[in-house]
């Protein structure tokens, strides 16, 4: 069987991978506690699922049109206006199965062979891969200092004449750090007088924490939705723990969202109209549901860096948003995915390699779960790195000693 150069070269998803192993090994009776995974514990917003029921009642569950059903565009525009300021057509509104081929869509619309796209690390996962399978270079920009928010000088030195886009995404995954306004502003100023599309993958923009607040990119230009290059990316996913919906969308000008529904045509018709209903319920429907998962997720933040906070060797920022925190464990080991699958392995917690972030040494952990998995998780990971934690613990039914240190 003869396979392409192109999808050989394409990674496998790091968290997909881990998920999977960590589900197989559950069913095997293995008390594994992930804490890998980006996805809220919260059940659907009653409003989703009602939405959702009526349509699916109804009987009527056709073809959509591929930029989105025109309820769902309107509800879209009414939350743009309301989050971002900005008035805009259904036009420069398109639908798609999830914020993941809302960026794909993007990068497949704007990327010739060889253009570059400027990541800024740590990233998203998929990022590079989708640039890859777009022909296009992904330039991955890691901050000299070590910290999650690179300075103005480093990103303005990383652009070439190649480069055609840059992403943001602020508050990040998987550091949880939001870029400071200042730096938004720059970076807007910057993409637009070099003709630079700057896309914002905004997908966590209401879970931050401390009364902080995220930026929209927006705010920073004075041009129109037609005339900026500043593109949105966003979508029901994280804020109201709908991952399973797969509902996104792109807010851009009207050229470049006509060909990215010519192009989503051709490859999945169009969005599921069920599902589109659901996202509609939600963007409609009461809105405490954000305010509540922000508030758990402010909480839990709390929680595991207070349990960071006594474990020997680590380095962990205070994440200002999201629900993940990157802790650096190169005090135990330089290798981040020995070092995830020793976890796995001895403790049964699932982590997410940094070197998958552009951030080597490091591990994702999400406090998406549940505060006992939280606690339970970081002793566990304590247990089996630090020499001067307890030297037996009990998993499950076992108990266990460490004899590796």
């Amino acid at each position: 069987m003869s396979i392409s150069r192109l999808a050989r070269s394409i990674a496998p998803s790091p968290t997909f991978a881990l998920n999977e192993q960590a589900r197989m090994m559950r069913e095997r009776g293995e008390p594994v506690i992930n804490m890998g995974i980006g996805e809220p514990k919260n059940k659907t917003p009653i409003s989703a699922i009602l939405s959702s029921a009526s349509k699916l009642s109804g009987g009527d569950i056709k073809y959509t049109p591929p930029d989105g059903t025109p309820s769902l565009k309107k509800a879209i525009i009414q939350y743009t206006e309301e989050n971002y300021d900005r008035v805009i057509a259904p036009e420069n509104v398109i639908v798609s199965s999830g914020a993941k081929q809302s960026i794909f869509n993007i990068l497949y619309s704007i990327l010739n062979p060889q253009d570059e796209v400027l990541i800024l690390a740590p990233h998203w996962v998929s990022y590079p891969e989708m640039v890859k399978m777009c022909y296009g270079i992904p330039v991955i920009l890691t901050p000299e200092d070590g910290s999650f928010v690179p300075r103005m000088q480093e990103i303005e030195a990383a652009v070439t004449s190649y480069t055609k886009a840059m992403i943001v995404n602020s508050p990040n995954n998987p550091s949880g750090a939001v870029f400071p306004k200042e730096l938004i502003a720059e970076i807007v100023d910057f993409c637009e007088r070099k003709k630079i599309y700057l896309i914002m993958d905004d997908i966590y923009h209401k879970l931050v924490f401390d009364g902080k607040r995220a930026a929209p990119a927006y705010e920073f230009t004075t041009k129109t939705v037609e005339d900026t290059m500043v593109i949105v990316v966003n979508g029901v996913a994280k804020l109201y723990g709908m991952t399973g919906f797969r509902i996104g969308w792109v807010v851009a000008n009207r050229n470049l969202v006509e060909v990215m529904t010519n192009v989503q045509s051709q490859i999945t018709s169009c969005t599921s109209a069920l599902l589109q209903a659901a996202a509609e319920g939600a963007l409609v429907g009461m809105q405490s549901v954000v305010e509540n998962l922000r508030l758990t997720f402010q909480n839990n933040r709390d929680i595991i860096m207070q349990e960071l906070k006594t474990f020997n060797g680590i380095k962990a920022a205070r994440p200002d948003g999201t629900f993940y925190v990157l802790p650096d464990f190169r005090a135990y080991n330089n290798n981040s995915i020995e070092l995830a699958k020793f976890l796995l392995d001895r403790a049964l917690v699932v982590t997410v390699p940094g070197k998958e972030f552009g951030m080597e040494g490091h591990l994702r952990l999400s406090y998406a779960g549940t505060v006992k998995d939280i606690t339970v998780a970081i002793e566990r990971i304590k247990w089996a790195l630090d020499p001067n934690s307890p030297n037996e613990i009990y998993i499950g039914d076992r108990k266990l000693v460490r004899d590796w240190l």
